[in-house]
């Protein structure tokens, strides 16, 4: 007897499930590539399933408790992953049909040897939600999209009013914004881009893969969110003046450093990470030094005029592209980063110059990584002392500094008010005074 062909649209539902059953799991969420699906518009689907589900993590959850009376099957492979896609499809993308959502279920499973026995029961709670997909739909606010204790966080540091906002930008996702190698017009015009501050600009519409857009083999650009791009142009140093990049990769910072006209050494823990800035500074035509060690203990053979750490941290403020840290991230988890950039901290004050400036950030939106470490700075580094930053040297930006001299974004701001929001980054400048 000749074998059945799996169905149309299959493979990507396989795929795209054991992607979101990894990410569930804790893993780092990264898009799809062509060595996951070959063709384009089956990764593009899959994604596009894949980012909603985890989108909309908060309001499937609710779902969930209704649909599952008695919780979650336990040990059973595959299927939490793929009732969550179908969930996603039937209620957030009613576009791609129902029934396919339905039928796609069942036969996923029916491929998993560990969950193909509750084929039933997946098509029974997907039925029931089709039948309620309407109400599913209308239900749900901010405080079911983000955790709730996330939401009281945020609303105690950033106020109510800025929730929305934050909610919005969650469903959204983030656009894509570029930095500058070549800052022309008639490169902004050709990538169809505007302006946001400085030499950052923002990708109207991306039908097209980022290797595809003018200039990219060229390097007459990188990708670089507009809040990431502000750290590295705080500086204040002449040209040729001693720079280190620590956790440099993959090398946006790296990039802008040596584009002022820095030397520049771009220090990283990860090999890999590391061999991706290699590619993306020889892709741009900068040739800076690299370095492959830990940021807490690494020293420079002369102290240096500056250095720019960009911690490790939550990453709480990159939700609009990685969503599942909302539900990852634990005081605990924030607690523990705060101690390791402490020690970042600290040892990179001791390869200062007399003089040298210190740039702390983080792309976090949490209070610990970013304020408070401000006030352990000043309370047990005596070789520092804040250097406040200015509103006018973030043009389109002064409301994100603060009355001490602070800068912190969020997903609710934007460049002069342009459409897209932006990470939540913290910045922090310092001087060392002897």
């Amino acid at each position: 007897m000749a074998h059945k062909p799996d169905p149309a649209g299959l493979k990507l539902r396989l795929v795209a499930a054991q992607k979101l059953k990894s990410v569930l799991a804790g893993e780092h969420f990264a898009p799809l590539t062509a060595a996951d699906l070959n063709d384009g518009r089956d990764r593009a689907l899959a994604n596009r399933l894949i980012t909603t589900a985890l989108r909309r993590q908060g309001q499937i959850n609710l779902m969930l408790a209704e649909l599952l009376e008695k919780g979650m099957p336990p040990r059973s492979g595959t299927f939490e992953a793929v009732l969550r896609l179908a969930l996603a499809q039937l209620v957030y993308l009613p576009d791609l049909g129902a029934h396919s959502a339905l039928f796609l279920a069942v036969e996923a499973l029916k491929r998993d040897s560990k969950a193909r026995h509750l084929t039933g029961l997946m098509n029974a709670v997907l039925r029931k939600a089709q039948a309620n997909s309407a109400r599913y739909a209308l239900d749900g606010d901010d405080l079911d999209l983000i955790p709730e204790t996330l939401f009281g966080r945020w609303a105690t540091a950033y106020g109510d009013e800025a929730m929305p906002a934050f909610a919005e930008a969650l469903i959204t996702g983030a656009p894509l914004d570029l930095t500058l190698r070549d800052d022309s017009d008639q490169l902004v015009d050709a990538l169809n881009a505007e302006r946001l501050n400085a030499d950052s600009v923002r990708v109207e519409s991306r039908d097209r893969p980022v290797e595809a857009l003018v200039g990219y083999d060229e390097g007459k650009w990188w990708v670089q969110d507009a809040a990431s791009a502000l750290p590295a142009r705080l500086f204040k140093l002449n040209v040729g003046s001693t720079v280190i990049d620590l956790c440099a990769a993959p090398g946006g910072k790296t990039a802008q450093l040596s584009k002022a006209g820095y030397k520049v050494t771009a220090l990283d823990s990860d090999g890999k990470r590391l061999e991706r800035l290699k590619s993306n500074m020889l892709r741009l035509g900068y040739a800076p030094e690299v370095i492959e060690g830990d940021a807490t203990t690494y020293q420079p053979a002369e102290p240096v005029d500056g250095i720019l750490l960009d911690a490790p941290c939550s990453a709480t403020g990159t939700f609009r592209r990685h969503p599942e840290v909302l539900w990852s991230r634990t005081l605990a988890d924030i607690a523990g980063r705060k101690r390791l950039q402490q020690a970042m901290i600290k040892n990179a004050v001791a390869a200062l110059k007399p003089n040298g400036t210190l740039i702390y950030c983080v792309c976090s939106l949490e209070p610990e990584e970013g304020e408070e470490q401000v006030d352990w700075i000043k309370a047990n580094l005596k070789t520092v002392t804040l250097d406040p930053i200015l509103a006018e040297e973030v043009p389109g930006l002064e409301a994100a500094v603060s009355a001490a001299g602070l800068l912190r974004t969020h997903p609710g701001m934007s460049p002069n008010q342009l459409a897209g929001g932006m990470d939540g980054f913290f910045v922090a400048r310092f001087r060392r005074t002897g």
